[in-house]
């Protein structure tokens, strides 16, 4: 996988993530809020700028509600296909 590759899947993580937490009715300040970060790294993995841990991902996951493989989807389209 090169970086192209790499930096697309973030773009399309934070995409999916985006999508979730305006769905859920949260602003980016109330979910990190609630998983105790700072509101930028919300801003930063949206925007595919950082990638993210496996903790973080399941504390989202939580926080949201939702299955964490809903993470992985954008557009209803799995995000490795």
């Amino acid at each position: 996988m090169d970086k192209l590759d790499k930096k697309i899947i973030l773009i399309d993580f934070g995409n999916a993530l985006r999508e979730l937490r305006l769905a859920k009715g949260f602003t980016q300040e109330q979910l990190a809020n609630e998983l105790g970060v700072e509101i930028s790294q919300i801003s930063r993995i949206e925007r595919g700028v950082i990638n993210t841990s496996v903790t973080t991902l399941f504390a989202i996951s939580k926080a949201l509600k939702i299955d964490v493989s809903e993470l992985f989807k954008s557009n209803n389209k799995t995000i490795t296909d």
